[in-house]
């Protein structure tokens, strides 16, 4: 009887992994896919943690000349039922394999220090050839430069050709070169350069402009034209512009997340999920895993998983369902570009779990970020915090938010954005929305006057005025900040639904639990005029309660709560609210 497999977290060597017994999910058919495809070089982007680096190392034990015994690490998988490929292909070729994942320097001096130290382990991985015949004089010279750290930048900039070049005069074949987070320094030199483009110093590039030169001639050299390259392959994040490293280059082609190609190489099938989950006992949470770690679609592969967190989950299964994904990274990027594009709405939207149409760009230029805003939904979709659902009209897609634990990053926005620019704190949003959900209703209402409060004064610059000469806040910025509070909080516990009524300023909210034991709610704002004034206490009084009893009706006549008791709530657990704004000041109700 087998041992059983275990799982290996974070683990990106494929040799180690299937040596030491741990659980691979089968990937091998992306060799095959690889070698065979039309162009000599492809750039493949996924989102971090989807695999890429460990299906480099795969492509590497398979192909590498130097690693004959790798042959038997492939005898169970996939590939191996492809006997005249493998005979004809595995351990044939020399094999360069380089990530550029730790470049991750605040100015060009340190970066550069940071690509001499990454290359020189290279090449002291090759250190053989110093012995080898094959090699003259002067390119053994530059070899120990390079390994030394003596050589200059532009022998640096050679160097990936110049090694490319050292092994096929060595081994008599051509030589595969692999890529790993190629655009990891170019989208960190531009996080660390503002502005990126226009430098203060005349006649000096940026910190961002430096490392695309760099790139350009150390990628170009590698690539382009390379008469020593056998196969090339590319992985990272983005899809950066065709212009700013992959100009003229002959062969190449890119397939992102909305290509056919590549499509299941990089996360988990469903199949494959079920498969993994049931081999450690855990079949009974498989539509849980689903709902937090499903989602993606890659080409017209849907019910991709997350491999990162599926993994993490499995390992930790007892500490229930967390964001391993999330966490396990910096989205502070996507965090300003989403604060700076003035796209709350649609944020608020995709929390929903609606849907929206944006056009994806083929080709990541980050230097028209500053004057494309539109880009953004771009950098979300490669970045796997959202994913296509199809194809629309005009060369758009339909995005949403793959699952719950992306969810998270957005929540994690709105609530920072609340706390730091509207000065609602979280705590005051939690307690409130507490006292809502249990029918707590005078508490309620005392916590919602404070958090009314607070958003009145962050939007009192607003310059609409009354015919009294005040200014005036719009009951539909109370509502959206309420509501993106609400959809915040609720989350996990509610389905949030909100809706503009035509006509009178009137807006609805729905909150529909999950648990049918608790309470359904339905929330009415409307917006009347202000007190007068010279208008009595009994005249404004009797317009607030007309005004509340016209919005009670309303909801009785339009059985706003309908949707509520389709989803199995009972009727006395029900609550039907009323806010009514007079000007800032808000009186709240409930029905019968």
């Amino acid at each position: 009887m087998s041992t059983k497999k275990t799982l290996k977290i974070g683990r990106s060597d494929f040799g180690l992994i299937v040596r030491e017994n741990h659980y691979f999910v089968d990937k091998t058919m992306l060799i095959y896919d690889f070698y065979n495809n039309t162009n000599d070089i492809l750039l493949i982007p996924r989102p971090k943690r989807f695999g890429k680096t460990l299906n480099l190392s795969m492509i590497e034990h398979f192909f590498d000349i130097q690693k004959p015994e790798s042959r038997e690490l492939f005898s169970e998988f996939e590939i191996s039922k492809h006997t005249d490929f493998c005979e004809k292909h595995q351990n044939q070729y020399p094999v360069i394999n380089i990530t550029l994942k730790d470049v991750k320097e605040k100015n060009w001096e340190n970066c550069f220090e940071s690509f001499k130290t990454i290359i020189s382990e290279l090449y002291d991985n090759f250190d053989f050839l110093l012995e080898t015949d094959s090699l003259k004089r002067g390119e053994k010279q530059i070899f120990e430069k390079i390994i030394y750290k003596t050589a200059n930048e532009a022998e640096y900039q050679d160097s990936l050709a110049a090694l490319s070049m050292f092994l096929t005069k060595h081994f008599g074949q051509k030589t595969i070169i692999l890529v790993d987070e190629y655009d990891a320094p170019i989208i960190n030199a531009f996080n660390n350069t503002n502005p990126p483009i226009k430098s203060s110093d005349k006649g000096k590039s940026t910190y961002y402009e430096q490392v695309i030169s760099f790139m350009q001639t150390f990628l170009g050299k590698a690539y382009k034209g390379n008469s020593y390259l056998k196969k090339g392959l590319l992985t990272g994040v983005m899809r950066v512009g065709k212009e700013s490293i992959f100009s003229e280059w002959n062969n190449f082609d890119v397939f992102g997340v909305t290509s056919n190609y590549f499509s299941d190489s990089f996360g988990f099938t469903k199949e494959e999920t079920e498969k993994l989950l049931t081999y450690f006992d855990l079949e009974d949470r498989i539509c849980e895993v689903k709902k937090w770690y499903d989602g993606y679609k890659f080409g017209k592969v849907e019910n991709i998983y997350n491999p990162w967190s599926i993994v993490n989950y499995i390992a930790k299964s007892k500490d229930g369902f967390k964001p391993y994904w999330v966490n396990s990274g910096n989205y502070s990027l996507i965090k300003s570009r989403i604060t700076e594009s003035g796209v709350k709405e649609t944020i608020h939207e995709l929390i929903q779990g609606k849907n929206i149409d944006k056009e994806l760009k083929e080709n990541f230029v980050f230097q028209d970020f500053e004057r494309n805003m539109e880009l953004l939904w771009s950098l979300l979709t490669d970045n796997g915090y959202l994913t296509q659902v199809e194809a629309s009209k005009y060369g758009n897609y339909k995005l949403r938010v793959p699952n719950d634990e992306v969810k998270i990053v957005f929540t994690d926005i709105i609530l920072g954005w609340l706390n730091e620019e509207v000065k609602i704190t979280r705590d005051l949003l939690i307690s409130t929305s507490e006292h809502l959900i249990n029918n707590r209703i005078t508490e309620f209402a005392k916590g919602f006057k404070r958090l009314v409060g607070d958003t009145f004064s962050y939007y009192d610059t607003a310059e609409v005025t009354d015919k009294y000469g005040e200014k005036l806040i719009r009951t539909e910025q109370i509502y959206h900040v309420y509501t993106l509070g609400l959809l915040a909080i609720l989350k996990d516990d509610f389905v949030v639904k909100s809706n503009r009524e035509s006509g009178e300023g009137r807006y609805d909210i729905m909150l529909i639990p999950n648990d049918k034991t608790a309470y359904g709610i339905v929330i009415e704002i409307k917006s009347v005029e202000k007190r007068k004034p010279n208008e009595e206490d009994k005249q404004f009084t009797n317009r607030i309660k007309k005004s509340i009893n016209e919005a009670l009706q309303q909801i009785e006549t339009n059985k706003y709560y309908s949707e509520i008791l389709e989803n199995g709530i009972k009727a006395e657990k029900i609550i039907k609210l009323v806010i009514i704004f007079a000007g800032k000041e808000p009186y709240i109700n409930v029905g019968a």
